[in-house]
């Protein structure tokens, strides 16, 4: 058992079958296996079910306003740079509420993790179409389906230059963790978008459906240093390649750059 696994049962409030439950278990096995403890991770996460991850972590959180966790993380993080920070949300809370947040992150590129809960619709507020809904998507609210088109997070990430851009499936736990590990061990800003079903109102991206719709990158078979064949991956919406898609060591952290927080 992990040490950032409760040791009481836990009244845990998704529903059965939810993408949110296998998610848990990489987190608790990436925070277990970097051998970090809990005095050195804070989790935050605005509102929505993803956002309640940080509950089920014993470890440090803020759980704020809808579309705030990541302002608050790097808050967070630049008052004090030696913990490590962890952002969690949904695609909604993240990508909707949170977008400018999102964006201006990515471009400051502050020391910590983004974690994202994809499962393409808004869970907590009964189903309407969420930013990554695909076009045409009947929801609770657009009922002759959804006409947007659809957010790609990975593209927009490495569009305003993030220095760590990583996709995973909660329907394997174990490369789900090694993308999680990787992201917390990069120093900068380094985002996971994370697929995973919402059993209850997308019953069209189901695990299935993300099961056959991607795959993992092999281990010789993409260079993460390689922006233009990150670029290319994240803008193929056929088959949704998983794993590192790309990763700059060499980009200044936030906390280096700013003249305040260097001193």
């Amino acid at each position: 058992m992990s040490k950032f696994d409760f040791k009481h049962e836990l009244d845990i409030a998704w529903c059965p079958g939810c993408g949110n439950f296998p998610l848990r278990q990489a987190i608790l096995k990436a925070l277990e296996e970097l051998n970090l403890d809990q005095t050195q991770v804070v989790f935050s996460s605005g509102i929505g079910q993803a956002a309640k991850m940080p509950q089920y972590i014993d470890a440090s959180y803020f759980n704020g306003l809808h579309g705030r966790g990541l302002s608050v993380a790097q808050a967070i993080q630049s008052v004090n740079p030696k913990l490590v920070v962890i952002a969690e949300g949904g695609d909604g809370d993240m990508y909707g509420e949170g977008g400018n947040h999102f964006l201006h992150n990515v471009r400051r590129n502050p020391n910590l993790a983004h974690i994202v809960h994809n499962n393409m619709i808004y869970g907590l507020t009964k189903g309407q179409g969420s930013p990554t809904s695909p076009k045409g998507l009947k929801t609770t609210t657009q009922v002759n389906g959804v006409y947007n088109e659809p957010l790609n997070p990975v593209a927009v990430a490495l569009s305003l230059g993030a220095s760590f851009v990583g996709r995973a499936f909660t329907g394997d736990v174990e490369k789900t963790k090694e993308v999680i590990k990787a992201a917390i061990l990069h120093e900068g800003y380094a985002i996971v978008d994370i697929f995973h079903p919402c059993v209850t109102y997308n019953k069209v991206n189901t695990f299935a459906w993300y099961k056959n719709n991607s795959y993992w990158l092999g281990k010789d078979e993409h260079n993460a240093q390689d922006f233009n064949a990150a670029m290319n991956l994240a803008l193929n919406q056929e088959k949704f390649a998983l794993g590192i898609l790309y990763q700059n060591t060499e980009k200044t952290p936030f906390h280096k750059a700013h003249p305040i927080l260097c001193e």
